[in-house]
């Protein structure tokens, strides 16, 4: 019997995910990664494909290439060790960096982002005004050097690139009625989300009031689809930590709960309607 591929862990992907970028921006291809480290060119592709687990000393080799400095190298291989256990990651959320890298990673290597929000709009369709007003609102504590920063960190996940990543975005009616800032930073903010709607590889539904409860209303989440036949990792953001979820079995709850949240919201023709009501009613 041919024995089932596991799938690999978050914490194998981010690690994978950085090597890649290492070695990217040390302007290195595999050829001479491989020639310089003797480390077979098909060994290295498995590993920045998360499709093999490097040794220790093989990840310090790679990390040395790359000109890495000691205390990262110990950071990557703490994550190496700890690569082993399954379904879930958390990112400590002490500071900007820590919170958002790895998220950031993933969403960038994405080939499809699928997002439902509860609260607020999704971060990747949130214009500038919105965001700096939505971020303090949800951590009053942080100070305002760390609110820039955050809101700079939201905008250049913005940022276009090619491929564009398919977003297929999912959000309950109390967005498009709660304001979040003045009424201009609204009507600013809806009429991005009337525009995002229009782009081909934007797929955005309001779920109306009158649908009642529903199982969204639980919390907002992240689907990050990828290429090359690679997992899916579930995202969920809390006040005080990021969780990755990677287990088959959350990959398909929370698949399927998308699914359902899609057939019970309105189509994107309808969506369209109720946010240009919204947008009229903005006062």
């Amino acid at each position: 019997m041919t024995q089932r591929r596991q799938t690999p862990t978050a914490r194998l992907r981010r690690l994978a995910m950085e090597l890649r970028q290492l070695r990217e921006r040390s302007g290195l291809s595999r050829e001479q990664v491989a020639d310089a480290t003797e480390i077979n060119r098909a060994t290295l592709y498995r590993i920045e494909m998360a499709q093999a687990k490097p040794q220790v000393r093989t990840l310090r080799a790679l990390l040395n290439v790359y000109g890495v400095p000691e205390d990262h190298q110990n950071d990557l291989i703490a994550i190496l060790k700890l690569a082993k256990e399954e379904h879930w990651l958390r990112v400590a959320s002490e500071n900007l960096p820590d919170q958002y890298a790895t998220y950031i990673g993933f969403e960038r290597e994405a080939a499809g982002v699928l997002n439902y929000e509860s609260s607020f709009v999704p971060g990747l369709l949130q214009t500038e005004a919105y965001a700096r007003t939505a971020i303090p609102a949800g951590a009053p504590e942080l100070p305002a050097a760390e609110v820039e920063s955050r809101v700079a960190a939201r905008m250049a996940r913005q940022a276009k690139r090619d491929p564009l990543p398919t977003i297929e975005a999912i959000i309950d009616e109390a967005v498009l009625c709660r304001r979040v800032g003045s009424p201009e930073i609204m009507r600013e903010q809806l009429q991005r989300l009337l525009n995002e709607s229009e782009q081909s590889h934007v797929t955005l539904q309001v779920i109306p009031f009158g649908v009642g409860v529903h199982p969204g209303m639980h919390g907002s989440f992240v689907i990050l689809r990828f290429a090359q036949d690679v997992h899916d990792v579930i995202y969920i953001e809390a006040s005080t930590t990021d969780l990755f979820l990677d287990s088959e079995k959350d990959i398909r709850r929370y698949n399927l709960m998308f699914k359902h949240l899609q057939a019970i919201a309105a189509t994107p023709d309808e969506s369209r309607d109720l946010l240009a009501r919204a947008l009229a009613d903005v006062n």
